[in-house]
């Protein structure tokens, strides 16, 4: 007797308000523009959207669905294969912005970092100015407590509120995430929601005229109008990268349309003609020269998911 064929991952999961897309292409939504599709991206109507799906998932079959979420994929590699099971991303109803009092912002985890630094300093709070220089948004900013200019996410966060990977809902102080360079204690399957962020009083000018300062020194020394993913390696303790990169001579460097950047060489660029695999392939390279020149393992700063074309996760 022949065995049926197993259904489609689409066909097997739970009815949402929101949107469901099976093969669904994810290299336009990067900003690397390569990667395959997911093989059900799922944007949910909102957050008891989410919930129910998230509990749903966890009823027998679907257990071991993987689930990946991603945010505004500025620091994001999608292998060329793509990426197995459901990837989630918020969208607009987890993008809101509002005062909390004279001191605070409760944001959404799709707000968009320079939004936030925007409206804090139209509402005259200081402390924000950091993410006027950090692409991306801010669920993914508190999984990595991102950071840039001397400031970083824990330096402002109050609370998080997050979903386990069954749908169970926790509001954690920032103490209890685990924060530190460019880390935190949030595993995959945890989806951060929404976050309170505290500043202090200040001139809305003076905000704002720090903020362009922010803005013009990314301009001036990162490949800002390029394909590209942001720093590609976390700073070694005591070192930075970039300089470690120069250092081994990686500067230009080229891996079929893969490139190291020659303003920033912290950064990984598509040329217009890059796969996954040589943007990936190239930052083992880099890695492998630093390791041999400077005795330096580097880290992976960004995120990459899915799994290589014909190949495993």
């Amino acid at each position: 007797m022949i065995a049926a064929a197993p259904r489609p991952l689409i066909q097997r999961l739970p009815k949402v308000r929101g949107r469901l897309k099976a093969d669904a292409p994810l290299a336009p939504l990067t900003w690397f523009k390569v990667g395959g599709p997911a093989e059900v991206l799922f944007r949910p109507a909102d957050l008891d959207d989410l919930v129910s799906f998230l509990a749903a998932c966890s009823a027998p079959g679907l257990t071991n669905v993987p689930r990946t979420v991603i945010g505004a994929t500025s620091n994001l590699l999608v292998r060329d294969g793509g990426v197995p099971g459901v990837v989630i991303r918020l969208g607009g109803a987890f993008a809101g912005i509002e005062a909390d009092g004279d001191d605070a912002l409760i944001c959404g985890a799709a707000a968009l970092d320079g939004a936030i630094a925007e409206a804090a300093a139209d509402a005259g709070l200081a402390g924000f100015e950091f993410l006027a220089g950090i692409p991306g948004s801010l669920g993914g900013a508190v999984r990595m407590n991102a950071g840039a200019h001397g400031g970083e996410i824990k330096d402002i966060l109050d609370w998080a509120e997050i979903l386990d990977p069954a749908g169970q809902a926790y509001r954690w102080r920032a103490d209890e995430l685990g924060l530190a360079y460019r880390t935190s204690a949030l595993t995959e399957g945890w989806i951060v929601t929404r976050c309170r962020l505290v500043g202090r009083p200040d001139a809305p000018k003076a905000i704002a005229a720090r903020m362009a300062e922010i803005k013009q020194t990314r301009r001036d020394s990162q490949p800002t109008g390029g394909r590209t993913g942001g720093s590609t390696f976390r700073n070694p303790p005591g070192a930075k990268a970039w300089e470690l990169i120069d250092r081994a001579g990686c500067r230009g460097l080229t891996r079929g349309g893969a490139m190291v950047s020659e303003k920033h060489c912290n950064f990984l660029l598509n040329t217009g003609t890059a796969s996954a695999a040589d943007l990936e392939g190239l930052g083992e390279e880099v890695r492998r020269r630093v390791r041999a020149a400077c005795g330096v393992d580097l880290s992976w700063e960004i995120r990459r998911i899915g799994q290589p074309e014909g190949g495993a996760a």
